[in-house]
């Protein structure tokens, strides 16, 4: 589709003159129930999300798989995009995915601490739950690899004030998850924060 290719491309000549046509290709689907945004932030095209902004399109949409502009740009680990688009009003709250989880979950499973600050610093909830029982701390631990960049993600989890109580749904909270993987170095942020635990 002609502004889904335009948005691909970042021609934001050909992205202003489709939009102003005809409105409703801002929120035309391709075969993935993405929207024009959606290609722009897969592909890194800043420049395409402005103009689709300027003109715009729904900063919000979710696509087939529940995403937004925002979880695609974190999922991708692209700090330049996030940047943009929340500078552009998008949300740092949505809840996506078919976990209904957030991009601050998905940034944390997958241990990209630098998103994960971005996030924080946009407002992100710190403490939702998924469907699966995770929060964001729980996922940098059980998805995690306990490397750096895991730990990195951890810490500034714990330092922004993320709640390290929660427990999963068996009732394991995270200073067990973190001890039973072996994860020595998480479970001692963890732990700093933990001492509210009963």
């Amino acid at each position: 589709m002609g502004l889904h290719a335009a948005a691909h491309r970042g021609d934001v000549a050909e992205i202003e003159r489709l939009a102003a046509a005809d409105a409703r290709r801002l929120e035309a689907r391709d075969a993935r129930g993405r929207t024009p945004l959606h290609v722009a932030a897969f592909a890194g095209q800043r420049e395409a999300i402005r103009a689709l902004a300027r003109a715009g399109a729904d900063l919000g949409a979710l696509d087939d798989d529940r995403y937004d502009a925002v979880t695609i740009a974190a999922v991708a680990d692209d700090a330049p995009t996030l940047r943009v688009l929340l500078s552009l009003g998008a949300s740092a709250g949505l809840v996506t995915s078919r976990y209904d989880g957030t991009a601050l979950i998905a940034a944390a499973h997958l241990g990209h601490d630098g998103i994960v600050r971005q996030l924080i610093a946009a407002g992100a909830p710190l403490d939702h739950v998924n469907n699966l029982h995770w929060t964001a701390v729980i996922e940098a631990i059980v998805l995690g690899d306990g490397g750096p960049r895991h730990q990195a993600t951890l810490r500034a989890l714990v330092d922004a004030g993320a709640d390290v109580c929660l427990a999963d749904r068996e009732g394991r909270r995270p200073l067990e998850l973190a001890v039973a993987r072996g994860y020595s170095n998480m479970a001692a942020v963890v732990e700093a924060g933990s001492t509210r635990c009963r």
